[in-house]
């Protein structure tokens, strides 16, 4: 028998990558732990399609284009819409005694084993790519969409007898009236993860309970919940995450876990008493959203060489700054996993822990029995490790031991709450932490923002851009001859907003020697600025301007988030 070719051999046999290529991908995927197909496409080097029908070749497997004609309905009815999901796997058709059944991974054998015994019937595995799959799932697998309106109009019509019900007792007695609640809180659940979003909004008004989901950075409004069936459902979330149900006049916090489409999902509760009843969010910690890599955060080329040489420092401060949701824990534990190896110690001190790594010693602060984050530093240093991890400097003692621990051999992280990089200098010092500290310690800061990324399904060029987005973001008219500008038509894979996903615009900020002088003499922020530029760091809206140049995101998206002051006089005219 044959020896079977390789997939980097019948790629370059093909003509999709050259020799060079190849190699990249080999030594990427050796230095990540992934398959060479997989490197391929994380480093762009080919794309999904390419890869899987080479995948075809080399395992002698059919390739198929999937869509809704190509599969047999009352395939689809073989299968249920669990199984489906949780194993990627699509049935097309019967030949014969046999069923076609579409797969990604020929060596899932695993998941064909499965669906042999469960389905007790031969299969004939064919080949698609990952994303290919999963859109077709999304869209033609029982739409989550259309089971929780269903669902959100049958409550809604069944109000007239629920009006005398006790949200509370219902759920806890699990009477029948409350099915509609458990699964309407499911749906819900099920439909935002599947979303991407990061949060769930379900928030109580004078006549209805509006619940919105925050996608990329942004809110959208789902259908409303009927307002009589408001207790029962916060009573039902409280339940889930552990709340005191009889409580309703202070804060609390919470903790779900749920299996949703084969992975484990944590969710972060957090209810709030309002004037029309308690406020309740839930953020969505997936394992994978900060397992991203440092090569997809976003950095330029040279940001990402000056990221590289602070991370991989033997001591210092690096800073990373920002508002709340601008990806901060995301960049900070994307450089932990990258020094993350068995010679390295690493310990964190967090507020809450929201994700959980090997190999790392994360400790958890909490503030009511005295554990705050200088307690845990202080502890920190004396367990000899390499790299620290601060959530936050929030207060003058903590910034000093973290100086202290920089000063005496260790890698600090931490982030803070400013509006760009230099700031961040002023801040330390206006803490009370003394300027020469500041001055030796700090090695770079670092501040960012999330854009979103224009579609990939949907891009096109934008032949008349907004012409006012562009004068806010300083665009000379040498800098627009020639250039082409896209943006997002709007498909079903976006929703309809012409975005899909985000990615980083930064500022990085090394600290010269001119700029620890300045931060010595506590010199304002503009001139720390102003000495900065000079020394070659790029602001929030330049590397927002590059990043539109090179079709990433669009005008308006980077004045709305880099750009306010800009973007408020504008809007004021």
């Amino acid at each position: 028998m044959a020896a079977r070719k390789k997939l980097g051999e019948i790629l370059l046999e093909s003509g999709t990558i050259n020799a060079n290529a190849l190699a990249d991908a080999l030594q990427y995927a050796q230095e990540h732990g992934k398959r060479i197909g997989e490197a391929l496409i994380e480093l762009e080097l080919a794309d999904e399609e390419a890869v899987t029908r080479a995948l075809a070749t080399q395992f002698n497997m059919p390739f198929v284009e999937l869509d809704s004609q190509s599969v047999d309905e009352d395939a689809l009815k073989l299968m249920s819409e669990d199984v489906i999901r949780r194993h990627g796997v699509v049935p097309m058709g019967r030949e014969g005694s046999r069923l076609k059944v579409v797969i990604t991974d020929p060596l899932d054998l695993e998941t064909l084993d499965v669906l042999r015994f469960r389905l007790n019937i031969d299969l004939i595995p064919v080949l698609a790519p990952p994303t290919k799959v999963k859109d077709f799932i999304e869209k033609f697998v029982n739409p989550m969409t259309d089971e929780m309106s269903k669902t959100m109009a049958s409550i809604d019509h069944d109000a007239p007898e629920m009006e005398g019900l006790d949200g509370a007792s219902d759920v806890l007695d699990g009477s029948e009236t409350d099915a509609p609640i458990i699964r309407l809180i499911n749906l819900m659940i099920g439909e935002a993860v599947r979303s991407r979003a990061s949060d769930i909004h379900v928030e109580p008004m004078s006549n209805r309970v509006r619940v919105r989901y925050r996608v990329d950075g942004v809110c959208h409004v789902r259908d409303d919940v009927p307002k009589n069936m408001q207790s029962a459902v916060t009573t039902r979330l409280k339940i889930m995450s552990g709340m005191d149900i009889a409580e309703r006049r202070v804060p609390q916090d919470g903790r779900i876990k749920m299996k949703i489409g084969g992975g484990q999902i944590d969710f972060r509760v957090s209810s709030c008493p309002s004037y029309h009843g308690e406020s309740i969010v839930l953020r969505i910690l997936r394992p994978d959203s900060v397992n991203v890599g440092i090569e997809a955060l976003g950095f330029e080329e040279d940001d990402n060489k000056r990221f590289q040489q602070t991370i991989k420092r033997p001591n210092g401060i690096f800073l990373v700054t920002g508002p709340t949701g601008s990806g901060k824990t995301t960049t900070l534990y994307s450089a932990l996993q990258n020094l993350n190896r068995p010679d390295k110690k690493i310990i964190t001190a967090e507020d809450p822990v929201e994700y959980n790594f090997t190999g790392m010693n994360q400790c958890q602060v909490r503030e009511d029995i005295g554990l705050g984050f200088a307690r845990i530093l202080r502890s920190m240093l004396r367990q000899a490790p390499n790299i620290i991890l601060v959530g936050e400097i929030r207060d003058r003692e903590v910034g000093d031991v973290a100086i202290q621990a920089a000063l005496t051999g260790h890698l600090v992280f931490s982030t803070l709450h400013t509006n760009d990089a230099p700031s961040a200098i002023t801040r330390l010092i206006e803490m009370g932490i003394k300027p020469f500290l500041v001055a030796s310690a700090v090695q770079a800061i670092m501040a960012q923002r999330l854009v979103r990324v224009i579609c990939k399904d949907c891009k096109t060029e934008d032949p008349s851009p907004n012409k006012s987005m562009l004068a806010v973001l300083g665009f000379k008219d040498d800098e627009l001859a020639g250039k082409t500008f896209y943006k997002g038509a709007g498909c079903s894979r976006c929703g309809g907003t012409g975005y899909r996903g985000r990615q980083g615009i930064f500022e990085f900020l090394q600290l010269s020697a001119e700029l620890r002088e300045l931060a010595f003499n506590r010199a304002p922020t503009t001139e720390l600025r102003r000495a900065a530029r000079a020394t070659g760091m790029r602001s929030l809206v330049d590397d927002g301007k590059i990043k539109i140049l090179k079709g990433v995101t669009t005008p308006d998206e980077v004045a709305r988030i880099a750009q306010a002051e800009g973007l408020a006089r504008f809007e004021e005219e």
